[in-house]
């Protein structure tokens, strides 16, 4: 019996939306880590810190609103998936 197209595109979605927690920690820290090895080096502590701690914040909800984007596209086959229009 061969699997129908609806469960590759659940697993599909499963697979991305699995993303997001990465994407909403990942981005802010090393933002958050950046901006503290900056603050250091040129000693004006605390700006470079909270601006790429924002960065960070910002990049997160991006590529997560991305992502929720693809979750909810139709499935045209592989040609997104690949880059290809």
């Amino acid at each position: 019996m061969k699997p129908g197209k609806d469960q590759y595109n659940w697993a599909r979605q499963m697979g991305l939306l699995s993303t997001i927690p990465f994407l909403m920690a990942v981005p802010p820290i090393a933002g958050l880590l950046i901006g503290r090895y900056l603050d250091k080096r040129f000693d004006v502590y605390p700006v470079l810190t909270i601006i790429f701690l924002l960065l960070g914040f910002v990049a997160g909800v991006r590529e997560v609103a991305l992502v929720l984007k693809k979750a909810n596209a139709p499935d045209d086959g592989d040609k997104r998936d690949r880059g290809a229009k």
